[in-house]
């Protein structure tokens, strides 16, 4: 259960968020601006910009994944200055998530997990992942969504949820 929701789904939605910077590119080109300029770009003066959001959600998405299972998750030192870069960060987590089987989560719900900004606090494995992985990860892609969006570039629902898992009506 834990692997469907927080491996198979956020390498979607990874590539999801990766494939917003096609978009992104095309954007800026018609409209003759260089779009890095949009990494720089939010919501709000006291939100995060863009590069941010990607790099929280590619963190999110390997660090809650690594606690789950008890592996080392790989290390980013929140560099990116590109969208090339950005992209290069995006594509290193979904490699690391592919490395995960079902069996990685054997123990998973029942582990304990702490950070240290809980000061000593802990969670189940369960509620880490249902109460602050899944909402925390599908935050900032939503956030580096509509920050693209709100800038004009031409994504929508559909770039958001990606390929869906249609079955064609039996004949």
């Amino acid at each position: 259960m834990l692997h469907a929701a927080v491996v198979v789904e956020f390498i979607k939605m990874l590539s999801n968020l990766d494939a917003f910077f096609d978009k992104a590119v095309m954007h800026a080109e018609a409209k003759k601006y260089d779009p890095e300029t949009l990494l720089l770009a939010r919501l709000a003066p006291d939100q995060f910009a863009l590069t941010r959001q990607v790099q929280i959600a590619c963190d999110t998405a390997k660090l809650g994944v690594a606690r789950l299972t008890g592996k080392v998750p790989p290390s980013h030192p929140d560099t990116e200055k590109t969208i090339a870069e950005l992209r290069v960060r995006i594509g290193q987590t979904i490699e690391f998530l592919r490395d995960f089987a079902e069996a990685d989560f054997a123990g998973a719900e029942e582990r304990v997990i702490t950070q240290p900004r809980w000061e000593g606090k802990t969670l189940t494995g369960h509620q880490f992942a249902h109460h602050h992985v899944i909402p925390n990860f599908y935050f900032h892609v939503a956030m580096a969504y509509a920050i693209l969006r709100h800038n004009g570039v031409d994504v929508g629902k559909k770039d958001y949820l990606g390929a869906l898992p249609f079955k064609a009506p039996e004949a």
